[in-house]
């Protein structure tokens, strides 16, 4: 007998302080019979990874060159300045663009904030690298601006942050080849949506349950609080038993 062929993978890249758990987690729960595969990439490296076939779909940060990929959104990241532990801006809980002034601002070439005109004073040399840049703040070269889960991916015992309240949000987005909207692609879309297991997007294929009328609402909402015990079960009137359970009540 011959045995099933292996479903192929769904390869999944995520950028660094994306976190996919939650979603791989659901995605195993879901499908457990089709693997996924996570491949660690540069945010700079990830929108060439999708258009050639790298990997199915990405975690990425906006913006990107959306040439040849569909994009959705999830959710923004709010970003802060990270600063050494004995540094004047750790006396506030956070700060505003403007109180980096007086700084030295890193700039690392992995950057992917959006700033209209970056704060404080640009250091003499852009660092390579996000990770590159916590060194030099460690060093007490300048500080440096990103978004809260690469302060915390870089963590250090002898730096800390602070939120920079008006500083341009860190949007993070899903990404897959426009061309190549596969089923386990929809599959994961769903995921990272929140749609229920049922959806009728995805392998599943189910229709939705069609939506109910206000009277159906409410007969539910009734028959849920009879068989809870919370109130008496509703005679039928019309047949003639109400009359009859009447007339034996008053005996």
């Amino acid at each position: 007998m011959t045995e099933p062929a292996t479903p192929s993978p769904f390869r999944l890249a995520y950028v660094p302080g994306v976190t996919p758990s939650k979603w791989v987690r659901i995605w195993g729960e879901r499908l457990p019979d089709v693997p996924l595969e996570l491949v660690a990439v540069t945010a700079a490296d990830a929108p060439a990874l999708l258009r050639d076939g790298g990997v199915d779909a990405a975690l990425v940060r906006l913006p990107i060159d959306r040439d040849g990929l569909s994009v959705i959104a999830l959710y923004e990241e709010t970003p802060v300045v990270v600063v050494p532990k004995d540094h004047v801006i750790t006396a506030a809980d956070d700060v505003a663009a403007a109180d980096l002034a007086d700084e030295v601002v890193l700039h690392p070439h992995d950057d992917t904030l959006e700033w209209q005109s970056r704060p404080g004073t640009p250091a003499l040399h852009r660092p390579d690298t996000t990770a590159d840049a916590i060194e030099l703040v460690a060093a007490g070269v300048g500080v440096l601006v990103v978004p809260q889960s690469l302060a915390r991916l870089h963590h250090r015992k002898d730096l800390t942050y602070r939120t920079v309240t008006d500083a341009p949000l860190s949007p993070v987005a899903l990404a897959w080849p426009a061309g190549a909207t596969t089923e386990s692609v929809e599959e994961f879309v769903g995921i990272v949506r929140g749609r229920s297991a049922n959806s009728s997007r995805g392998r599943g294929g189910d229709e939705p349950a069609p939506k109910r009328t206000a009277s159906q609402k409410a007969a539910a909402k009734r028959a849920a609080r009879v068989e809870a015990g919370k109130v008496p079960p509703q005679r039928n009137t019309k047949s003639g038993k109400g009359k009859t359970g009447a007339k034996r009540g008053r005996r």
